[in-house]
């Protein structure tokens, strides 16, 4: 009797499918009307590739959304959606709208990746010459 009701509930703990969210944080250059977040979700859509081909998104379930700031791409788990995928396609995007010299992708925590401003101080030059 034991072991039939362990066996049930693996398989009731199986039959869950987790998602894993990515988050791609666009506040600071959408704040400043920099970057078309529209348009930067509707190039991830057709960009990202799921099991190797591009338009794959529907059938395996990988759905991308967006809020004002932010776009989310959720996957299933046992896909293996990876991170690093959506840095490379952030990148490629802010380098064909002529914006990767200004902007840079960083990673927030775990799950998530942050479009910010590099860091530009002027006046040091001169100082380091002398």
């Amino acid at each position: 009797m034991n072991i039939s009701i362990t066996v049930l509930q693996a398989k009731s703990k199986g039959a869950k499918k987790s998602t894993v969210k990515f988050v791609i944080d666009c506040a600071a250059p959408v704040d400043d009307k920099v970057l078309d977040i529209a348009s930067f979700e509707k190039y991830l859509n057709e960009r990202i590739k799921v099991e190797g081909k591009t338009g794959n998104l529907a059938q395996c379930n990988v759905v991308i959304t967006r809020d004002r700031t932010k776009i989310t791409v959720a996957s299933p788990q046992d896909l293996g959606f990876s991170k690093r995928q959506l840095k490379y396609l952030s990148k490629r995007y802010l380098k064909k709208q002529q914006l990767r010299d200004y902007l840079r992708v960083i990673a927030a925590s775990k799950n998530s990746y942050e479009l910010k401003y590099y860091q530009i101080t002027a006046g040091d030059d001169e100082e380091a010459e002398e």
